[in-house]
């Protein structure tokens, strides 16, 4: 994102939807304003800013530290201006004091962010109003243990890692989860990441027998990977996980590369009227802009939905589907997305399509 033009965007926005204050649905946006997070917090604005905006409804913008103990003086914030529903909150930090208060004052919080397992737990056993547009911490792994076990399961699979605390853990995971359907792979390793060439790998890989590879790693040690196997003519297969959806240098990928990975959601036909809007207003419709634009749709439908009848705006968003500008989203009875966002992609051409067909 352009955030000098996104940030420059934002007072416009913000003055737009203050002056459309006797609209029905009042809606806080959390987000950091400055600080290390400043970039995330402006894309979360630019675009649940204009979509409020579009909508004539009113914002109320509270900054968010992302610091420990942080979340009640937010939560004050919100009630004190009568939000009807808050989105934004980039930070755990932030939902763990806030959502106590907001939930006495019965305003429910959708995060685009917040992955935490753990933040979940609490909030169903608490009863607090949260509600997640991002997957849960678990979901990268269970999409690819399915298509794994769905198109890899009768061929010989290699497991490596980067060594870095998400690719063991991921890796991990899927290693345990495929060996309890009785699939073990013929081969796991952990590698060393950012080197210029991973030849003694690529060779290991083939003295194993492996045809198809899972890499817990980054997109640059993967077209590394890629490009020494096409050297020394080993046929491979590489299947990476989200940390595919990063910049195609210094190596470009090779065609053929697979990625469970999330959508990317400016190419979605839903979308394209709001990009169309969001760019002629000088903000790059990336990272957080669109899951932002699209809370502040679910979360207006909700509140004036409530209006209607005597049931908080809370139960309005879950049980029933909403159409956005990513696509349908529901949450199920755990204030979850009902379905799982990750998706198998396939890049061909400078950019990650979906496959021609299963992933052999």
């Amino acid at each position: 994102m352009n955030i000098s033009r996104g940030l420059g965007l934002l007072p416009m926005l913000l003055l737009a939807a203050g002056e459309c204050h006797a609209a029905g649905v009042t809606i806080g946006v959390v987000a950091p304003q400055d600080g290390n997070f400043a970039a995330l917090g402006a894309q979360i604005s630019a675009g649940a800013g204009a979509r409020i905006a579009k909508d004539g409804n009113t914002i109320v913008s509270v900054n968010e530290t992302c610091e420990e103990n942080s979340g009640a003086a937010i939560a004050d914030a919100l009630i004190a201006a009568k939000v009807q529903v808050a989105v934004g909150f980039l930070c755990s930090e932030t939902l763990e004091g806030a959502l106590p208060k907001l939930k006495d004052a019965n305003i429910p919080a959708i995060t685009v962010s917040v992955r935490s397992r753990i933040l979940m737990e609490d909030a169903a056993k608490n009863g607090w109003p949260l509600f997640r547009m991002a997957p849960a911490d678990t979901a990268e792994a269970a999409r690819i243990i399915e298509i794994i076990l769905r198109d890899w399961a009768s061929d010989p699979i290699a497991l490596v890692e980067d060594g870095t605390i998400h690719g063991r853990e991921l890796t991990e995971a899927i290693r345990n989860a495929l060996e309890e359907k009785g699939l073990k792979p013929v081969f796991t390793d952990t590698y060393r990441p950012g080197q210029e060439q991973q030849v003694a790998l690529v060779r290991r890989l083939k003295k194993a027998g492996a045809a198809k590879v899972f890499v817990g790693g980054d997109r640059s040690d993967v077209a590394i990977i890629a490009r020494d196997a096409k050297a020394e003519k080993i046929q491979l297969d590489l299947l990476g996980g989200d940390a595919m959806r990063a910049a195609d240098q210094p190596l470009a990928l090779a065609d053929g590369t697979l990625s469970v990975t999330l959508p990317e959601y400016a190419a979605r036909p839903e979308a394209a009227s709001a990009v169309a809007e969001l760019r002629a207003g000088g903000v790059e419709p990336e990272g957080y802009v669109l899951p932002a634009y699209a809370a502040v749709e679910i979360a207006a439908k909700a509140a004036q939905d409530a209006a209607t009848d005597d049931r908080p705006v809370a139960q309005h968003l879950g049980g029933m589907p909403f159409d956005t500008v990513i696509g349908r989203i529901a949450f199920d009875a755990g204030h979850e997305l009902a379905d799982n966002p990750y998706q198998l992609l396939q890049w061909r051409a400078g950019a990650f399509v979906a496959p021609g067909g299963p992933m052999r």
